[in-house]
């Protein structure tokens, strides 16, 4: 039998795709979910992941569909709780990969507090965040990553807030591992998320990604090609910073590893104490 690395793409995704029962699946023309959930399945092909030990959790939103195609373990649940029910199952079976599926909103307003929380904790799961700007599920509101003067259902003037960084929110949390990919670099971000899932600790890896049916059409983006276009133009690898000027970067995203740093990871700390109370040596 063939191993996942020897399937050619198209094959790769067929083997891990619930083929019969699930679709066609739900997202728009033109949506990056569909780009990103190639790229998450080829990095853990790559990383070699036994699929019975993979478990997909995500909340609610266009993002949070994902686990209902892959034939992984999978859990759905409720909005902006997919890193609670991680952790419970992290920490009841800290030898399965767990993987989170969610979106700017899931993971930045509802679900913002289990989010810096678990970045504190520096519990060995892996975060993808899908950042489209925008709640594509319920009606194209603001979300907290929606950027200033862009317009949304709910802030038909242009949004005056200002608008989370998550990279830099889950490095200031405390996250062992943080990067950030978009949907036009497809291949980097399959890399990504491969070196996230390696990596023991937290990690949070964020999507730029297009939502053609609110965002774009709010905010007057003729196609998803001009909005991949936008992500071409408007994102700056991290190792290209050092030869740039500074009016080259005003504006700019930083795609890459944004940072990698090691800390003691949760669920040994918690097993320690466990196996300390049980040998009385505490």
């Amino acid at each position: 039998m063939e191993t996942a690395r020897e399937l050619n793409p198209s094959e790769l995704m067929h083997e891990y795709l619930r083929q019969k029962k699930k679709f066609p699946h739900i997202w728009c023309s033109g949506c990056g979910i569909g780009t990103t959930m190639g790229a998450v399945i080829r990095a853990i092909a790559d990383c070699e992941l036994d699929r019975d030990r993979v478990v997909m959790v995500s909340g609610i939103g266009c993002s949070s569909r994902m686990p209902i195609y892959v034939d992984f373990n999978t859990l759905h649940t409720t909005h902006g709780r997919p890193i609670a029910f991680a952790t419970g199952i992290k920490l009841a079976r800290p030898e399965l990969e767990v993987i989170v599926i969610t979106g700017d909103g899931d993971a930045a307003a509802i679900g913002g507090n289990h989010l810096i929380h678990a970045c504190r904790r520096n519990i060995n799961l892996t975060v993808v965040c899908i950042n489209n700007s925008i709640y594509g599920m319920t009606g194209g509101q603001a979300s907290p990553t929606t950027p200033q003067g862009r317009v949304a259902s709910t802030a038909r003037y242009g949004d005056f807030e200002r608008a989370f960084d998550l990279c830099d929110l889950t490095a200031g949390a405390g996250a062992a591992f943080v990067a950030r990919g978009a949907v036009y670099y497809a291949r980097q971000l399959e890399k990504l998320v491969a070196q996230a899932i390696r990596k023991k600790g937290f990690a949070f890896v964020e999507v730029v990604s297009q939502c053609p049916t609110y965002y774009g059409r709010f905010n007057k983006f003729k196609s998803p090609v001009e909005m991949l276009y936008w992500q071409r133009d408007n994102t700056v690898n991290v190792k290209a910073v050092a030869k740039m000027k500074p009016e080259e970067l005003e504006g700019k995203l930083l795609t890459g590893v944004l940072a990698d740093r090691e800390y003691p990871e949760f669920t040994e700390l918690y097993d320690k104490l466990i196996a300390d109370l049980a040998a009385g040596r505490k």
